[in-house]
């Protein structure tokens, strides 16, 4: 089993997960209300300059006038605004074919030079309104497709760098070179490595000409106003992600199925009978173990295995991740090898919990405390190998000398948060406790725990009568299970003054060992 895309269709939005061996690696909330998105093109009006920044602000349309620096404006700039200046003042439209090409723009440079206020510009979202900012833009357009991302007033043809064959490569570039037309450059993608040509030809035609219907309308358009959209968040996953390793594509709406199938079928038609109609009575999430998952993934606390925990924290800056071992440690060398495995350990769920939260900027983690440098280089190499499936891009430090990993990864749209927290069903709101679908699971890790490491060989458990009462239930129950697996004498015991999800364990000879 290897990807699994599982989406669910609500009336508040859309929410996509992806899963890795059925664990989620990637979710996404793709919400009805949502205006603007990353590389959706806009004719913008420059509402003011600010010389001390080297930057405009844009009013594109959204409450708050959008960011564009001097270093956004693109090496093609002048081109792009020479034609913008001549389709929007008035006069006849001019084809993008007959534009001319201007010098391009210097890295060191002033933006008083190129735009004034008041001014029509041609923008892209680079990233989405983020807390007190507006969107991010660059004047560097380009439009992307499956296989190729076209790019105007550009020349060159770029191939993906993780296409390793020679010839291929030249394949490729002698395709694009072939079927080009000029004032144009292309990105070749990863996904176009042994594609046929006619596959190629056709979007590449498709991209020209959704460009070129965009610009034959410039002369007509208001300003702010909204020139092309980018495919709705769900395509735009499928688009960049779907490739031979998926099995399965689970979605519970007609209407959204029919679409993904369609586009599967248009993109690679032997792979369309990987989109499957859910028709369950439980909630589609439910089904294929996301909603659990989603509980023990969003919270402050994230549990690891052999008691480690992580503690994430996020400020307005900065995420800040503390790696606790969540155990009393040995000393010695053994010391440095529990570190290490727990480290290592954290840097997997770390690397998740990226992609999962879609947490972005600048992220410092607080690791065990190691001395060895050849384990301080183990995990920096890890970290490294974990971080490089991960679609966005993203810079990783050695371990400082406070034993501190900084990364930074790219930020195009707000983080994602879930609220994981429940009313106490015992003090009826007041206050707030973990979240209970995850309590077995944590209880089984608190067992396993004092079986390994404590060498216990009988346990009784207090429970709250309801509990208690889940624990024992069936033949076999989750309790004979568990004391099959550790082959230690485990015993449930109701005790009506505990509260929901509350415990206490006990040895053989009644010492308390954990509440």
């Amino acid at each position: 089993m290897s990807k699994e895309l599982v989406i669910d269709v609500a009336s508040s939005g859309i929410s996509i997960a992806l899963l890795d061996k059925r664990r989620i690696v990637e979710l996404n909330k793709d919400s009805s209300n949502e205006k603007f998105s990353v590389a959706d093109i806009y004719i913008g009006r420059v509402r003011k300059i600010m010389p001390a920044l080297n930057a405009a602000f844009i009013d594109i349309g959204h409450e708050k006038d959008a960011f564009i620096h001097y270093l956004d404006l693109g090496y093609h700039f002048q081109s792009l605004n020479t034609f913008i200046l001549q389709n929007t003042s008035g006069g006849k439209a001019l084809a993008f074919s007959k534009a001319k090409m201007m010098p391009p723009l210097e890295k060191e440079g002033k933006i008083t030079t190129f735009i004034k206020q008041g001014q029509a510009i041609m923008v892209q979202i680079v990233k989405e309104a983020i807390s007190t900012k507006g969107p991010r833009l660059t004047s560097e357009i380009s439009i992307a497709g499956r296989n190729l991302v076209l790019i105007p007033f550009s020349d060159k043809i770029s191939i993906s760098q993780k296409i390793v064959s020679g010839e291929e490569k030249k394949r490729l570039r002698r395709l694009i070179k072939g079927v080009l037309p000029p004032n144009y450059g292309i990105i070749v993608r990863t996904v176009a490595e042994g594609k046929k040509n006619t596959v190629l030809e056709d979007e590449l035609n498709l991209l020209v000409k959704k460009w070129e219907d965009c610009c034959a309308k410039l002369h007509v358009f208001k300003k702010p106003e909204l020139l092309i959209r980018e495919i709705n968040r769900t395509s735009a996953i499928l688009r960049d992600m779907l490739n031979g390793s998926f099995d399965h594509i689970y979605v519970n709406n007609q209407a959204v199925f029919e679409e993904i199938r369609e586009y599967v079928h248009n993109i690679e038609p032997e792979k369309d009978k990987i989109v499957k109609l859910y028709r369950g009575k439980m909630p589609i999430f439910d089904q294929y173990g996301v909603s659990k998952q989603i509980k023990g993934l969003f919270g402050r606390v994230v549990s690891l295995r052999n008691g480690a925990y992580m503690i994430i924290e996020h400020t307005e800056a900065l995420h800040v991740i503390d790696v606790n071992s969540g155990i009393r440690m040995k000393s010695g060398n053994s010391q440095e090898i529990h570190a290490l495995e727990v480290n290592l350990l954290a840097a997997e769920e770390i690397a998740r919990q990226l992609r999962v939260r879609d947490m972005g900027g600048i992220i410092v983690v607080d690791f065990i405390d190691m001395h060895d440098n050849e384990s301080k280089q183990t995990l920096y190499n890890k970290m490294v190998e974990l971080m490089d499936g991960d679609r966005a891009k993203h810079n990783i430090l050695p371990l400082s000398k406070f034993g501190l990993m900084q990364l930074t990864r790219q930020r195009v749209r707000p983080e994602t948060h879930i609220n994981t927290k429940e009313t106490c069903p015992t003090c009826h709101g007041s206050g707030h406790i973990g979240s209970s679908i995850i309590f077995d699971t944590q209880l089984k890790s608190q067992i396993a725990y004092f079986v390994r490491e404590k060498n216990c060989s009988s346990l009784l458990v207090s429970l709250h009568p309801y509990v208690a009462a889940y624990l024992k239930k069936g033949f076999p129950s989750l309790r004979m299970k568990w004391s099959f697996e550790y082959k230690c004498l485990i015993k449930i015991k109701a005790d009506s003054t505990l509260n929901y999800l509350e415990s206490k364990v006990f040895n053989r000879n009644g010492e308390k060992l954990s509440e």
